[in-house]
C-alpha cells in the first residue's frame, strides 16, 4: 500500500496546492453543516423519514451529476475493469454506509454524542497511515487530534448523558470506520480519477445499493408535495419539501462531496479528515443562528478548542 500513485508520481506531488486543499475542505464542511439543518427541517416538518431521505439524496445527486458529465465530458464516466471492485466498495462504505450509520446513531443517542463518535475517524485515519502505509505522522498532528477530540467532547457535552444505547454507540463507531475509509480510499482514488467523476460513480453505487435495500415503489413520493415551515428564525416562511430536497442534493451533497475529494488531491487524508471536524462546530453554529438552538459556555469553548486543533494540524508540514 505504500506504492500507490499519490506517492510515486512526482508530477502529481508538484501540482499539489495545500492552501487550495484546505479551502476546499473547509468549504465542504460549511455546506455539510448547512445541509444538516436543512435535513432536520425536512425530517421534523414532513412525513419523510431517514431511510428514504438518504436514498433520495444519493440517487438525486447521482442523477444530476451523471447528466452534467454526460453532456460535458462523457469520457470521464468510463470505468476500467480493475476499478470496479474498489468503486463498489467505496460507494457502499464511503457514501451509503456513513450516512445510514450516522442516522442510526442519532436515533438512539444525543446528536452531539453521535457526531463525536463518528468524528473519531481522523484518529483511525492517522493510525492507518502510520501503521499500515508506514507514512510519517508528525507529533504535532497527534496533538491536533487530541485537541480536536477534546473540543468535540466539550461541544457534545458528553457528561450530560451517560446512559448510552449500545446499538447507537456501535453504529457511531462503525460510522467512524466508514468515514475513515471514505478519506483513505478517496486519497487513493483521486490519484487515478478526477473528483467529479469519482463522486458521481460512488453516488451511483450508493443509489443502486439503496434501490436494492428499499425498492422505489415503496418510496413516499407524496411527502415531496408537502409544505413545511423553515422553523426557528425563519418560522414564518414556508417551502415545499421537494425544493428543500433539491437544495440538499446539489449544494448539500454534490458540491461538498466533490470539494472534499478534490481536497484529497492537494492534501493527505490525515489532514483533510482533521479539517472535516470543523463540521461539528459549524453545524452547531448554523443550528443556533437558524433554529435558535443555544450553545452553552462549554460548547463555545469546545468549538474554539476544535479550531485550535485544526490550525495546529494545518501548520504540521
Amino acid at each position: 500500500m505504500t506504492e500507490i500513485v499519490l506517492h510515486d508520481a512526482p508530477a502529481t506531488a508538484a501540482a499539489r496546492r495545500p492552501r487550495l486543499g484546505y479551502a476546499m475542505a473547509v468549504a465542504a464542511a460549511v455546506l455539510f453543516a448547512i445541509n444538516g439543518t436543512v435535513s432536520k427541517v425536512i425530517l421534523t416538518g414532513s412525513s419523510m423519514t431517514t431511510l428514504p431521505l438518504t436514498q433520495l439524496r444519493a440517487t438525486g445527486a447521482f442523477a444530476c451529476l451523471a447528466a452534467f458529465l454526460l453532456l460535458t465530458a462523457p469520457g470521464k464516466l468510463r470505468v476500467a475493469r480493475d476499478e470496479l471492485a474498489l468503486l463498489a466498495f467505496y460507494g457502499v462504505v464511503g457514501f451509503a454506509a456513513v450516512q445510514w450509520l450516522y442516522f442510526v446513531a442519532i436515533e438512539r443517542l444525543p446528536i452531539g454524542i453521535g457526531l463525536l463518535l463518528e468524528f473519531t475517524a481522523p484518529v483511525l485515519v492517522a493510525l492507518w497511515a502510520r501503521t499500515v502505509w508506514h507514512e510519517p505522522v508528525r507529533r504535532r498532528v497527534w496533538a491536533a487530534l487530541a485537541l480536536a477530540l477534546a473540543g468535540l467532547a466539550l461541544v457534545a457535552e458528553v457528561w450530560e448523558d451517560v446512559r448510552l444505547d449500545a446499538v447507537g454507540v456501535a453504529a457511531g463507531l462503525v460510522a467512524a470506520a466508514a468515514l475513515a475509509t471514505y478519506f483513505l480510499a478517496g486519497e487513493h482514488q483521486t490519484g487515478r480519477r478526477d473528483p467529479l467523476s469519482l463522486t458521481c460513480l460512488s453516488l451511483g453505487v450508493a443509489a443502486l445499493f439503496w434501490a436494492v435495500v428499499q425498492p422505489w415503489w415503496l418510496f413516499p413520493f407524496s411527502a415531496l408535495g408537502e409544505t413545511v415551515s423553515l422553523q426557528g428564525e425563519l418560522e414564518s416562511l414556508n417551502a415545499p419539501v421537494w425544493l428543500l430536497c433539491l437544495w440538499m442534493i446539489v449544494p448539500g451533497t454534490i458540491l461538498p462531496f466533490a470539494l472534499s475529494l478534490a481536497a484529497l488531491s492537494h492534501l493527505p487524508a490525515t489532514r483533510v479528515s482533521i479539517v472535516a471536524m470543523v463540521e461539528v462546530v459549524l453545524a452547531a453554529f448554523v443550528a443556533w443562528v437558524w433554529l435558535g438552538e443555544t450553545l452553552s459556555t462549554a460548547q463555545l469553548l469546545g468549538g474554539g478548542v476544535v479550531l485550535v486543533g485544526v490550525v495546529l494540524a494545518q501548520t504540521a508540514r
